[in-house]
């Protein structure tokens, strides 16, 4: 079994961080006793025991039954109570928006999928943003004073201090959208709102538990590309919380992007841009199908050994791998993780591509053998990691609460 990746501290006056760390460590582990977690966490007996009680006076945790027994006394189990709270995530892609209602554990309990309403302004998505929370809420039968909150994710840039959206590619008139206070306002729940890779690697830790302790990038792949870091289990925003815009750096071509610059890497390895090229590759004009649909086409394709679609989703993801090898090399993680709905029908394709280029081009691979592997949450990583931003704000670990920030 993996360690857990926090240790605890016996200071009295961080004990929201110790509170913080045991519910992690159960969360992580599924089923654990007292003594395990004392152990995984550098915590003394006395102050794990006070924790746990806590928790569970708090309805968080619950003793679920005995661990097999190694010849004395038999350890009682702990878990999390999966029905304790809820959240609700919230995914805006340029085409559609996906919400999903997350368990404590990280389950997910409800799901919802809608088109962006035809008429894509800011307070028409802003409404069915609502409209969608409101909806699995009132089918989950939860409680309102159960849902801890809404979590947003979206194309970035952000402006994350006044809670704006800055210029979504492919929604046009879109700029300075203040949708984090929109939204709040209308579903009548707190809203944490981040970019939608950043949200997808943090549900990816949630649902990977200890499977995903540590350190890795996950690669967002929809309409566009981008990557959320974590790095020793804590999430890296940057200093202006845009960290991961991985489809902007440029990738040594002269093809021009949605951004109005030239050589950036999504366009290559957008949605947009490799059906362009498929199309281009088969002599196919463009007849109005929308970009999701003409990709699920090509995707079909790949997956039923069409050499003209696999030879145009393999380009792609050379220059996909040849990127995610610098970032970890700059980085020095020896994961990376693939997920989004882009990978839909041709994950397999794809991950190995991008393995075999990253193991080419990373620095010192014997040193720092680098894993590719496809996401745990799939399709909807963006909802589900949205949802995630509400209960890691919650319960995880930070090291703003030791720091007192």
């Amino acid at each position: 079994m993996a360690k857990a990746s926090w240790q605890g501290t016996n200071l009295p006056r961080v004990g929201g961080f110790n509170r913080a760390v045991v519910l992690d460590a159960i969360r992580q582990h599924g089923e654990v006793s007292r003594v395990e977690l004392a152990r995984r966490t550098g915590l003394t007996a006395q102050t794990m025991s006070n924790i746990v009680r806590a928790l569970i006076d708090d309805g968080l945790v619950t003793e679920n039954g005995h661990a097999p027994s190694t010849g004395g006394k038999r350890r009682v189990l702990l878990k999390v109570v999966p029905d304790a709270y809820s959240a609700v995530g919230l995914h805006l892609d340029p085409e559609r928006i996906t919400g999903v209602l997350l368990d404590l554990a990280g389950g997910v309990r409800m799901r919802s999928r809608r088109r962006v309403p035809d008429d894509a302004s800011p307070e028409a998505v802003g409404a069915a943003l609502a409209r969608t929370f409101h909806q699995l809420v009132r089918r989950s039968g939860i409680a309102d004073d159960r849902v801890l909150g809404v979590g947003l994710a979206v194309p970035g840039p952000l402006d994350a201090a006044n809670r704006r959206v800055l210029a979504p590619p492919n929604l046009t008139g879109w700029a300075e959208v203040p949708l984090a206070d929109i939204v709040e306002e209308r579903a009548g729940q707190p809203v944490v709102m981040d970019n939608d890779a950043t949200a997808a690697a943090i549900g990816e830790r949630w649902a990977g538990r200890a499977d995903r302790a540590g350190s890795f990038v996950y690669v967002y792949l929809g309409s566009g590309v981008g990557i959320g870091v974590v790095l020793g289990d804590q999430v890296h925003r940057g200093v202006s919380n845009n960290a991961g815009e991985i489809g902007h750096v440029h990738s040594g071509g002269g093809r021009e992007c949605h951004c109005g610059r030239k050589g950036c890497l999504e366009a290559y390895c957008s949605m947009r841009a490799i059906v362009a090229d498929w199309r281009a590759a088969i002599r196919e004009e463009p007849n109005g199908e929308p970009v999701a649909a003409a990709y699920e086409r090509l995707c079909r394709s790949a997956a039923d050994g069409d050499a003209t679609a696999t030879r145009v989703l393999r380009v792609a993801a050379t220059r996909l791998g040849q990127a995610l090898a610098s970032v970890v090399s700059v980085l020095d993680v020896d994961r990376v993780v693939l997920g989004g709905p882009a990978l839909r029908h041709v994950a397999e394709l794809v991950r190995a591509r991008v393995a075999k280029v990253v193991d080419a081009q990373v620095w010192a691979p014997k040193v720092r053998p680098v894993r590719v592997e496809t996401a745990l949450i799939g399709d909807d990583a963006g909802a589900v990691g949205a949802a995630s931003l509400v209960l890691d704000h919650a319960y995880s670990p930070r090291l703003t609460t030791l720091l007192g920030s």
